[in-house]
């Protein structure tokens, strides 16, 4: 692993903490060679997950993806990272529960979908409008509609 600050591959871990459901552990490094301060996260692999794509085609799980999703939506609006990192850590923690390894990209979108309308409703309008192909400003006006709707039922 390499400082992603100067590149040098030696540092030391300064601390380690596992996270609150154990499925990752949060180490703090310090570089050797520039001093600066990262974190690292380690996750153990599980089974190897596979995403249909609408077009049928299989592709493996990427968390990361998943991530670069919910930034892109969320991108100058009040989200921190760490919310981020848990719904993408939910959303994998419930596709490693299920019998089947194979999951519907619409399965992962639906997962991130509520939990990210839970979050911030202008970044769940952002990620809904991408993920459900909005085509013109009507779609968007329905599904202000069903969020208006939402709030005015709590």
């Amino acid at each position: 692993m390499k400082c992603p600050y100067c590149a040098s591959n030696e540092h030391g871990v300064l601390e380690s903490r596992e996270s609150e459901d154990g499925a990752s552990v949060r180490r703090r490094r310090e570089c050797n060679k520039c001093q600066k301060r990262f974190t690292t996260y380690e996750r153990v692999e599980g089974v190897d997950l596979k995403v249909m794509k609408k077009d049928g085609t299989l592709e493996d799980f990427d968390r990361e993806k998943v991530k670069r999703g919910l930034i892109k939506a969320t991108w100058k609006r009040p989200v921190k990272m760490a919310d981020i990192e848990t719904i993408v850590d939910e959303v994998e923690k419930n596709l490693r529960t299920r019998q089947d390894i194979t999951v519907r990209s619409f399965e992962i979108g639906k997962m991130v979908i509520d939990r990210l309308k839970k979050l911030d409703a202008l970044g769940y309008l952002l990620f809904v409008s991408v993920y459900r192909d909005f085509n013109d400003i009507s779609d968007f006006e329905r599904e202000i509609r069903e969020l208006k709707k939402g709030v005015t039922e709590k």
